[in-house]
């Protein structure tokens, strides 16, 4: 096993670099429990808690990068490549969610994160994150779900949307990519495929179709139905008001199930993470920092009933 399974990542302040803008992430592979992750870590300054990111499917920790770069520079971030994405090698058998989580605990401790972090996960990884806030409790403090939905049993996308996503084609063929982006993500993405298929070329790395095959095998059958009223932790969903992928409706029934949750609806399709990074990090962000999460209204607020 590599000397990197035992290296840390210092806390030391330094959110910012000396011309004020947020620290690089540092990107490197370790290995934990003998497995290799590519990781990505944005420095905060040391006074806040950090936060831990799953992101969707096929998605290298790249994708996601207009969004961190949006966040606040004092929040430390913590991104990776599940097995067999990005630069993350796919591992020898398919996995499922509860060994997604528990490798992720593994690859905070070996990173030096031995507290709770913040989660935040966005369409599949949004499924991980309902998973790892359960079962793996005593590590997440608050959490935040963008575009995702309760799994196996809830309100699905079209048909033709679904057979899109059964195929990795979309991260290798920019022209393919700028043809479906439209119906596919919604939002921006139907006026402007183009800058959709060059954001997403432009940044993120394209793993194996084994590693692209166990993503979807692991949240075969997986529903957090039963277990969302055990959900404990502070939650913001996020959901645009045109995503053909995970209809808004999704969003509405994990606001109805998940106690301490507030509902955002921000106006956008699937990508917004990285669409509309600038409008959608300082809600997260304001989210993270407040001393009272349950004080923040949901958004739109929610009708006026008469007494």
């Amino acid at each position: 096993m590599s000397s990197n399974a035992s290296r840390t990542v210092r806390h030391d302040p330094g959110g910012r670099d000396p011309g004020g803008h947020a620290a690089a992430a540092e990107v490197r592979s370790i290995f934990v429990t003998g497995r290799q992750l590519r990781v990505a870590v944005r420095r905060g300054d040391g006074t806040r808690v950090p936060l831990l990111v799953f992101n969707g499917i096929g998605a290298s920790l790249d994708l996601l990068q207009p969004f961190v770069d949006a966040l606040d520079p004092s929040l430390e971030v913590i991104c990776f490549d599940a097995p067999g994405v990005g630069g993350s090698p796919p591992p020898v058998r398919p996995y499922r969610f509860t060994g997604l989580c528990r490798l992720a605990g593994q690859m905070l401790a070996t990173l030096g994160y031995h507290g709770a972090v913040d989660v935040l996960g966005t369409s599949w990884g949004g499924a991980v994150a309902q998973h790892f806030a359960v079962m793996v409790r005593h590590r997440c403090r608050r959490l935040v779900l963008v575009g995702t939905a309760t799994g196996a049993i809830m309100v699905p996308a079209r048909p033709t949307v679904l057979a899109w996503m059964a195929t990795p084609r979309r991260y290798t063929d920019p022209g393919y990519l700028e043809r479906v982006a439209p119906h596919l993500y919604g939002g921006s993405a139907r006026t402007e495929p183009e800058r959709v298929s060059a954001l997403m070329h432009a940044q993120s790395r394209v793993g194996s179709p084994r590693g692209y095959l166990y993503q979807l095998a692991a949240g075969l059958g997986w529903t957090s139905l039963p277990f969302l009223p055990l959900v404990r932790q502070p939650t913001l969903i996020l959901s645009g008001d045109d995503d053909p992928l995970i209809p808004l409706v999704n969003a509405r029934l994990l606001r109805l199930l998940i106690p301490h949750s507030r509902l955002h609806i921000y106006h956008g399709g699937h990508l917004g993470l990285v669409t509309e990074a600038a409008d959608l990090a300082p809600v997260v962000d304001r989210f993270l920092a407040a001393a009272d999460p349950a004080a923040i209204p949901d958004h739109p607020p929610a009708p006026r009933r008469d007494a």
